[in-house]
Parts: structure tokens; sequence; C-alpha cells
């Protein structure tokens, strides 16, 4: 998940999750049709480069772009959803031509970026100039000799949220928040206003300081800004600091809260003194790429929690991702923190900066189809981590706001955890968004995770289907480098799960998809294997400060303006439901709406006597229900709500539950094999029926269904439309390195500063 530097490979990554919702096209591209293009490139004695225009055979489509490093403005997705700027070659006639692609010119030390052979151009992840313009040739296959030539305008773009990305404040609590761009040198200056939602630029609370940038040839543009909430909070609620620049905006989540409670991340993303607490920054001091003898890129993720055999000895637990590479560590390979995505992607031993603090014991291996958790432990090392468990964040306020740190709870388990149930409050510590809080929305959950053999997630190795998950849903729950952390019960701080992939769906709600903590000791303990058991190390039950950002899921629904078709669809069945009205039955009036378990479908809203509890139908007409309880008086005077709340769902009883799950079990295998589209089944709750269970179904939005039904087997099902899942790894690469060119006149950049650069990266 973000950090010091933002780096452009960890934004490949994350690309797929905040693309849409964090960028905006800043120019469109039109076909290239003029005369011969000259362009003075900068770097490696290339001089001036002359764009042909298309020949009488070969023409290049689209023409010029104009693109940021974070591909802002791209036209299209490669095969794992990243954005990348699609070009074809066409005949002078329009049809299809086979063409070989190259690209020339661009960033003295970043390069021209790359495009593949199928035409998907990917810009550098950094520039050291305000514009920089690339060169895209396209050869004929047939006949060499005949090229077309067209011109990217590339400039910087943000590498990341600002950081950080989520905090919470008191009343006149401060934090300094940081943008970078993707530039070394330039004096490109990012914008911050305050806002009242993620994408504006006026409203919110409190006040800004003055911003203060910093330009350089040897390290990345940086803008801070000082944030002060007000000095009278009234309720909690968020407010955002947005920057921007040409188009481009991040912003940073602030909740305000009366209680006085000041969180802010950044605390677990350095290192720690000894006894240190976990919850933080760590991972394998192997886990890197390596190319040309040299580090290319760095992973991490959070150290979660402390566990014990049934001899005493202490183990440190996070993902086999993040301490196991993915199955390809070796057994003693040290566990640093914090990780090398926080040390400039530097491993223990080649320089400063991180402790080993374990040694990898046994994972669980992810290309076995025994096992069904990703998991691993390490042997702790002495006087590093504290024996007592703590985990940062998870204890008491303080008087200046802050949290203390705090073992989880183990009294009432016996440090074997409990069982997730429907709607739990539950709170992660974890090193990309610190401590938050979200709800179980899914439990029993089949879901197909992608794993890679390197940080770059270039190399495919298994896709491993887990079954028995459970989902926590919530904004700001988690990100990128949060994968390991430990999942407890807000109100007892009991373990519950162990956070290992996430992502992030059209309404910007995160969902976080975790092992149940008993599952996970238990698999441990066979892989082990000599009779071994494991506990949780923790102390008596304690509650946990919850920092609940809120859950957009319902509001985002109703936002959404549903298409002509649905309008009169649910007009339709309006007319069939005023048949089922039976105020002596509980049926008070039904009314046109919106579905709230699929966003963008028309819902017929009926009104019920809560005291009554009437049978109502799930469609009518082919159409969803919304069941909203209220009064006659609301029905008749028109002030009854529309929507159910969002909050406060009634428990589900037993057998609904026990329904649900029946339906699931018997038809996840074949909805999943039958759509790849359908990457998760679980049990959840209607939002439009809260007391109905439903499947909760995880889709692929960029291939949607063309028919996702509103029932299966009688049971609702609620869609969750999103990017497919990934494990959440902090991602990082070093800059890459630039050409072998000639020294640079005085005032241009220095290149083999900027080769030396590593820029850690989240997402």
């Amino acid at each position: 998940m973000p950090q010091p530097i933002r780096n452009p490979a960890e934004v490949k990554r994350q690309r797929q999750l905040t693309w849409s919702r964090r960028r905006s096209a800043l120019i469109r591209v039109g076909l290239f049709l003029a005369g011969p293009l000259v362009v003075a490139f900068a770097g490696c004695g290339t001089g001036n480069v002359a764009a042909k225009p298309q020949s009488a055979v070969l023409v290049i489509y689209p023409g010029t772009a104009a693109l940021d490093t974070n591909c802002t403005g791209c036209n299209a997705t490669d095969s794992h959803g990243n954005p990348v700027f699609q070009f074809s070659g066409r005949t002078a006639q329009g049809s299809s031509a086979a063409v070989t692609w190259s690209v020339s010119g661009g960033d003295p030390a970043a390069g021209p970026g790359r495009v593949d052979a199928a035409g998907r151009y990917t810009p550098p992840t950094y520039l050291t100039a305000d514009r920089v313009p690339v060169r895209v040739t396209a050869t004929l296959i047939a006949n060499p000799s005949l090229t077309a030539t067209t011109m990217i305008s590339l400039t910087p773009g943000f590498l990341q949220p600002l950081t950080p990305e989520n905090v919470a404040l008191g009343p006149q609590g401060t934090v300094t928040l940081t943008g970078r761009l993707a530039q070394a040198g330039g004096r490109e200056e990012i914008r911050f206003d305050l806002a009242n939602s993620a994408n504006g630029n006026s409203g919110g609370v409190g006040t800004l300081g003055a911003p203060f940038c910093q330009h350089s040839q040897q390290a990345f543009t940086t803008c801070s800004i000082t944030y002060t909430a007000p000095p009278a909070i009234s309720a909690t609620g968020a407010t955002y600091v947005v920057a921007s620049m040409r188009g481009s905006k991040t912003e940073a989540e602030i909740l305000l809260n009366p209680a006085g409670v000041n969180s802010n991340p950044v605390e677990h993303q350095g290192a720690l003194a000894t006894l240190m607490p976990l919850g933080s920054s760590g991972g394998n001091n192997h886990d890197f790429d390596a190319r040309g003898g040299s580090v290319a890129d760095c992973c991490s993720g959070t150290l979660g929690a402390l566990i014990q055999d049934n001899g005493g000895r202490q183990y440190l637990l996070s993902n086999n991702h993040v301490l196991a590479r993915s199955d390809h560590a070796a057994v003693g390979d040290a566990i640093v923190q914090p990780g090398l995505i926080d040390n400039n992607c530097t491993p223990n031993g080649d320089g400063p900066g991180t402790v080993p603090v374990a040694s990898l014991t046994t994972w669980l291996p992810l290309k076995s189809s025994q096992t069904n958790a990703d998991a691993a432990i390490a042997q702790v090392a002495s006087r590093t981590l504290d024996p007592n468990g703590n985990i940062l964040e998870l204890g008491a306020r303080q008087p200046d706001g802050t949290l203390t740190s705090a073992p989880p709870g183990v009294s009432s388990t016996g440090g074997k955890g409990e069982p997730p149930i429907l709607q739990m409050t539950v709170a992660k510590s974890g090193r990309t968004t610190g401590l938050t809080c979200g709800s179980v929305s899914a439990i029993d959950l089949d879901v197909s995770v992608d794993y890679f053999r390197d940080c770059a997630e270039t190399e495919p190795y298994v896709t491993k289907l887990f079954t028995n998950q459970l989902a926590v849903s919530g904004d700001r729950f988690s990100d990128a480098g949060d994968s390991g952390a430990l999942i407890v019960d807000t109100g007892n701080a009991e373990p519950v799960g162990l956070f290992f992939a996430g992502g992030t769906d059209a309404a910007g709600v995160v969902h976080g998809i975790a092992n149940p903590a008993s599952d996970v000791l238990s698999e441990l303990a066979t892989q082990t294997g000599n009779g071994t058991a494991y506990t949780f190390v923790g102390s008596a039950d304690h509650a946990v400060s919850c920092l609940n950002y809120g859950d957009d899921t319902t509001s985002a629904a109703q936002g959404v303006s549903l298409a002509d078709a649905e309008i009169t669809r649910g007009q339709q069945a309006l007319l069939s439901a005023r048949t089922v009205v039976d105020p002596a039955a509980g049926i008070l009036g039904v009314a046109m709406g919106k579905s709230s378990d699929h966003a963008g479908e028309a819902a017929v809203v009926v009104y019920v006597n809560g005291r009554l509890s009437p049978n109502v139908p799930s469609t009518v007409g082919g159409v969803r229900t919304m069941v909203v309880p209220a009064t006659g008086d609301e029905v008749a005077f028109g002030i009854a709500p529309l929507v159910n709340a969002s909050s406060g769902l009634p428990p589900l009883p037993p057998a609904e539950l026990k329904r649900a799950t029946d339906v699931k079990r018997q038809r996840v295998r074949d909805l999943m094999r039958r759509n790849s589209a359908f990457f998760g089944v679980g049990v959840g709750q209607s939002f439009d029926n809260p007391r109905e269970a439903a499947l909760v179904i995880y889709v692929d939005k960029r291939h949607l269904p063309s028919n996702l039904p509103p029932t299966l087997d009688g049971v609702r099902v609620r869609y969750v439309e999103m990017d497919r899942l990934h494990v959440t790894r902090s991602y990082a690469t070093t800059v890459p390195g630039a050409h072998q060119c000639t020294p640079q006149a005085a005032g241009e950049p220095d290149v083999e500063a900027i080769k030396r650069m590593r820029l850690p990266v989240d997402f």
C-alpha cells in the first residue's frame, strides 16, 4: 500500500483500484493528420527526431497523444487491468495492418517508456522535465522498409495518494500532508484545496497552511501542506484535502472526531525501537527483483501478530506472500523491520535502516490443494519484538489523543480467536492505513486470488481458490502494504482474521479478504506436525478505539442514475406491485426506487409495518423489491424514506442464514466455473431487505455479464462490481537506469544522481 517517495512501479498494481476514481483524462487524443513534425529530444545524443506523417500504405491510430506518467488520458487497459495507451497499425484504406512497435526519445534518465507487441504503450514512471516527447514507430511486418511514426507528449503525474492518505484528528489536531510528482527537476507545483468530497475543490472544514515545495535534480518534486482541524467538532465526519495538478487529482481523507483521537498511519511505516510492537512495516529481506546485478524493485507488508507454540516458543505471524515470498523463500530467511519498501529497497546487509527481527520457519504452500490460508511464521529473534504481542494503536487513548500499543485479547477464547459474524465491527492495524475499522460483510466466502513469482507481478505463479473466508468492507479500511495485519473484534480485541487481499469497488468502498484466525492456527499446526499447537500471544480482552471512515455502499448505489430502460422496467413493475398493498397484513404502500444490492437497477419500494413483519417477495415482475419499515402516516403524506439505513442492520435469524449458506454451497462451484467474471461468492446481508440474507457475488467490473439475476434459488443476490482482488503487499521500484549519455551541460539533470535514487512506493 503508499510511502515516502511513491514509485511508478507500485502504481502499476494500484492503477486498477484507484485510476478511475483518482485520475481524470488530461487531453483527448485525435488522429494524427498533420505534416512532418520535428521534435528536439532531450538525452543520449539523439538530436532532432522527425515524426513522419502516415505513409501511403501505413497509418498509426490514434495519432498524437498527451499523457502523464500515471497514464492519465490512457484509452485502454492491459490484461492485468493496468491503464495503457493502445495504438494500432492500419492500412491507408482503414483495415488492420500487422506491424512491430518501438519507442524512442523520451527522458534522458527515465527513457521513453515501453510498448508491447500489441501496440500497448506504458509511459516511464517519472520525468526530469516538465514535458518530454516520445516517438512511437510502427513497422510493417510484410515490408520493414515501410514505417509510420507518431508522437506522445509526456508530463509528470502523481505517483501516489497523499502521504498519509488517511488520518484521524480531534479538535485542533494537525497533520502534514505530502504529495510527490514523477519529476526530478522542473518547476511544477501541487495545488491543495479543502473539500467536502474526494473529488471536490471546495467545502470541507478546518484550515490549510501555506504549501511548501522542494525541487531538486536528484529527487522527485515534493509539496507539503499542514492541515489543522477546527477548534470544535460536534460529530464524527470526514473532510478532504485534495491535491491537483493539470487536471490530475489525489486526496487524503481526514476523519474528524469529537473524542479527540489522533491517529496517523505514518507511525506504522518507519523503523521502530526495540522492543517493537506489531502492526508495522516488515517483510522478507530477499523480497526484491534483481536485474543486471542491482535491485529493480521490492515488496513489503505488515508484521501482523505474535503466536506461540505449546513449548512457549514465539513466532511472528503474517502472510505467506509477505514473509515467504509466495512460496519462493527459504527456511531461515531474515524477516526485517521496516520492510524494504520503507528502506529505499535496500536489504539488510547492503546498507543500514532495517533490523532482522525473526527467522522464517514455515508457511502454508499456496500451490498445495491441501492449504486454505495465506500464512507464514518466523521464529522471533531475541530482544527484537515485544514479547507481550503489543500491536500499534490497539490500546487506549492517551492525553494527547494518540493511541497506545496493546496486545490482542485472548482471555475468552484461550488464544484461539473467535469466529466472524455478519456485521461484526472489526479493526486492523496495518502498515499503510494504520488503525481502521469496518464491518464483516460476507462469510463462508469462496474467492479466487492470483499470485506471482516476482514483486512486479509479471510472472504468474498460481491462482488459488480459497474457501470459507471472510470479507470486511469500509471506506479506507485497507490498502496495499496492509497484508498480514491481524483483524480483531473491536468489542474485545479477540483475533478474527488474517488480512491478505483486497480491492476497491466502484463506490470507493474497500473490500478486504481475510483467513479466519482459528483456521490459520489450525492449518499451521497441521503443517508443522509433531503435535504442535499454536495460540495467539495476548492479554485480557479489551475494547479497541474504532476509527471508522464509513461505508458509502448504500449512498453510492442510491446516487447512480437509472437508465431509461430501467425506469420503464421499474414503472411497469410498480403497477403490478400495487396489487399486494394490504395495510391489514402490514404492507402499507409501494413506490418507485433504486436497489442498494445492485447499483443501477430499479427497485419497487415496499413500505411495511415493522411490527407485523409481513412476507414480501424478493421481486415483483422481475424487478427487485426494497423493503422499508414505515408508518401509515409517513406513507400517506409521502414522507417515508426510499431506502434502508446503511448502519445498525438487524441480526439475521439462524434459519435465514442457513438458507442462504445452503444455496451458496450448492451453487458456488457452478457459478465460478461457468462465468469467469465471478471471482468470489459468499453469504451476506441484503441491503434491500436487511431481514434477509443475500448471496454476495464479486464481479469483475471490466467483464460484466449481460445478465445478473436478482435472486438465485429464492435468495437475494448482492453484487459487488470491482477489479479483481489482489494480494495487498506494498510494491516499490528503483528509478530505471538511464541510457549511456554524454556529460550534461550546466543546468541539465544529474542523470547519474537520479540513477542512484531508490523510490519506495505503495499503493
